[in-house]
């Protein structure tokens, strides 16, 4: 029997498996129920560091730069996501706002402070104070972050009124498309794999 530290379960089925070694664009899957157990990932402690920091530019560019801008005979309006927020808030569905604010805005930016704090001890081998809670926590915002739902209704949005109004996509939106996958790719399920790197 292997030793605790080798041994993975499958989170949909609880079937216990021994861990082993990926190449790349391999994964192992549940003999049970044929989920994902293991997926190569190929990104060092620095890589995914230097990608968080890149995330968390994009974070502040995303937040502070209009997502897109419309105009119509001569009368101009631009929106960042702040504004949707406020917006949404001063409508009969406050509550939404509030989900609103906490999927796009709240959730990504603490993924981007916990994973920062976490790599960086990372980077000199070291757990950071406070670290199971940290790993934790990133496992819980993961579904809370929801940058590419927010993004789709953006894209929609953008065609929906591409018709009827001039409509410029901002830089807002551009930042917003690259934080979504970079989040994908850093804060996704194989931010696990910092458990045994550590």
């Amino acid at each position: 029997m292997a030793s605790t530290d080798q041994l993975i379960i499958c989170e949909h089925c609880d079937c216990v498996y021994e861990k082993v070694t990926l190449a790349k664009h391999q994964k192992t899957l549940c003999v049970r129920c044929g989920g994902v157990l293991q997926r190569y990932n190929g990104l060092s402690v620095e890589q995914r560091l230097a990608l968080s920091f890149t995330a968390a530019m994009l974070w502040l560019f995303a937040n502070f730069y209009p997502v897109m801008s419309i105009s119509m005979k001569g009368l101009k309006n631009s929106a960042t996501l702040w504004d949707s927020v406020l917006a949404l808030s001063q409508g009969p569905i406050t509550f939404m706002a509030m989900v609103a604010a906490i999927s796009i805005i709240i959730a990504p930016a603490f993924q981007l402070v916990l994973l920062i704090w976490v790599l960086s001890f990372a980077l000199a081998s070291r757990r950071c104070p406070g670290f199971k809670l940290c790993m934790r926590w990133l496992e819980t915002l993961r579904p809370w972050s929801m940058l590419e739902v927010c993004l789709l209704g953006a894209m929609v949005a953008v065609f929906k009124l591409a018709g009827m109004l001039d409509v410029i996509p901002g830089i807002g939106l551009f930042a917003l498309a690259v934080l979504s996958l970079l989040l994908i790719r850093i804060a996704g399920r194989d931010v696990r794999e910092l458990w045994d790197i550590l």
